[in-house]
């Protein structure tokens, strides 16, 4: 996440350069420009926890009520690599308000929502406007930055991201069972409101540089066909049970198809929309992937706490929330020090490697955890991940953009965020599939070595309970220990692939000095 991620250089693909913003007009820029970011990246878990309650108010299933989060995921998957297209054809900056703005007027029509094929459409078209706010948002903050204050924009521009599913299901949570869950979406409409009127306010200094940009309609049809059939396939697998069902086996054949069509075309196309021959750099490749693979691991933590918390140990969705955001408060007293850290040099590799290790020991830690575990024990290596979240966060995605040409700069930003975006989506269909099976399985095997089973009932009736409650009770009670060893099963996995990631980002090659912070001027 440096600022390298698009650089004012980059021709007309960039703003012409501003003078740099000081003093309160920097700060409140830096505020607002970093909001947009916020919004958009909370939005993809502040429904999680309240799907229920929406599915009931609009009358549909709970399975049904998942296409909330998931035509959100579509749509702003579908979006985010097309920043680099829609930058050079209206301008970044045109781009960039116009999506602030359409933001909150979405979030007002989907808390409208009288039906909920309305708030589908409301949630697709909000994904649409807030893709190519999160690499933008960047760009915006590199160029009111000054230069001698470059890497403060980046760590900003990555606490935003820490913080924003982090903070998700609490304001979700809070909300859902206070004053409704309509409000989950008005509640960001004056917020967007007021940012994009200061961003229009303080970045008149920018201007933007057009080109022609033809738009490669075979390949925007073909990504639209692949990534909705793919992300339709994942999301509606664990409940038809995957390959089982005719319907996911069609869509992994669409997916299939239409990527490798996607891929093929866009390879050979004379404009494509996606610029894939960016992968022919290492140092991008390695480290997107890791940005990816981490990313995946991290959103998968986030879903899999808080669902256990409110199945396993009776915990309301505010107060999983509250498990869940404590996460946030050492990220944001740590993330200056580690940006000063990669300004002095030290190898951002290392910094990535530590990060992503910490996390991976982390939830080593947490495979210790039982049913009796209390909020207090569980808070601290919750606490601790937000140190080196943001040694992961802060160094990986200037790592990967600093091998790229300057004139690829805005589609590689683009890139980036997209398979982070997919990445973070499939990880939410994995856990939850892994997490079931697993649960089924150690439900099965402590049935069956339970062997004094019939004797404990015995010991219950004969203590006054009724041979009902009794089975009941001792039912309850492998279902509950069978959930907890799921649980852990899954942070497991989640550990090692966070081990994984950290050794894989080490095939990146060393940037020549520190990463540059720069671009914007």
């Amino acid at each position: 996440m440096s600022s390298a991620a698009i650089d004012a250089s980059a021709g007309t693909q960039a703003p012409a350069e501003p003078k740099p913003l000081t003093g309160v007009a920097l700060l409140i820029a830096a505020l607002a420009i970093g909001m947009s970011n916020f919004l958009v990246v909370l939005d993809t878990t502040i429904a999680n926890v309240s799907v229920p309650t929406i599915a009931g108010a609009l009358g549909v299933s709970a399975t049904q009520g998942t296409w909330v989060i998931t035509a959100y995921a579509v749509a702003e998957a579908i979006t985010v690599p097309l920043t680099g297209w829609l930058t050079k054809r209206f301008g970044a900056k045109r781009v960039f308000l116009i999506c602030y703005f359409a933001f909150g007027i979405l979030s007002l029509l989907c808390g409208l929502a009288f039906s909920f094929g309305q708030l589908i459409a409301g949630r697709v078209l909000l994904g649409l406007a807030g893709g190519p706010i999160m690499p933008l948002s960047l760009m915006m903050l590199i160029y009111v930055f000054p230069r001698d204050k470059a890497m403060l924009a980046n760590v900003l521009w990555a606490m935003t991201t820490i913080i924003g599913p982090i903070a998700g299901p609490i304001l979700g949570g809070i909300i859902s069972d206070t004053v409704g869950w309509q409000w989950i979406f008005f509640i960001k409409v004056p917020v967007a409101a007021i940012g994009g009127v200061m961003c229009w306010i303080l970045l008149r200094g920018v201007k933007d540089r057009l080109e022609k940009a033809t738009i490669d309609y075979v390949g925007l049809g073909l990504l639209v066909l692949w990534v909705a059939a793919f992300q339709i396939m994942i999301d509606e697998g664990r409940n038809l049970d995957w390959f089982a069902s005719h319907e996911v086996q069609l869509l992994a054949v669409i997916a299939a198809v239409a990527f490798a069509a996607f891929v093929i075309w866009e390879l050979t196309a004379k404009n494509p929309i996606v610029d894939l021959r960016i992968f022919r750099h290492r140092g991008f490749t390695v480290s997107s992937l890791t940005y990816s693979f981490g990313f995946a691991a991290f959103f998968g933590s986030v879903v899999i706490l808080p669902l256990w918390l409110q199945q396993n140990m009776g915990y309301t969705a505010t107060w999983a929330g509250y498990a869940t955001g404590v996460m946030g408060i050492l990220a944001m007293f740590c993330a200056p020090a580690v940006g000063k850290s990669l300004e002095k040099g030290l190898d951002p590799r290392m910094v990535v490697f530590i990060g992503l290790m910490g996390l991976g020991l982390l939830h080593v830690w947490r495979m210790a955890f039982s049913p009796d575990v209390t909020f207090l024990q569980m808070m601290w290596p919750t606490i601790l991940s937000g140190i080196f979240m943001v040694m992961f966060f802060i160094p990986v995605s200037g790592l990967a953009l600093a091998s790229v040409e300057p004139h690829e700069m805005a589609n590689a930003a683009g890139l980036s965020n997209f398979m982070r975006t997919l990445a973070g989506a499939i990880a939410t269909s994995v856990v939850q599939t892994g997490w079931s099976n697993a649960q089924r399985e150690n439900q099965t095997e402590l049935a069956g070595a339970m062997t004094n089973g019939d004797h404990v009932i015995r010991e219950m009736t004969a203590g006054g309970a009724s041979h009902e409650a009794a089975v009941f009770s001792l039912s309850r009670l492998v279902e509950s220990q069978s959930l907890t060893l799921a649980t852990l099963n899954m942070f497991g996995a989640i550990a090692i692939l966070f081990m994984l990631s950290a050794v894989f980002i080490w095939l990146a090659p060393k940037p020549q000095g520190p990463i540059d912070t720069t671009g914007g001027h």
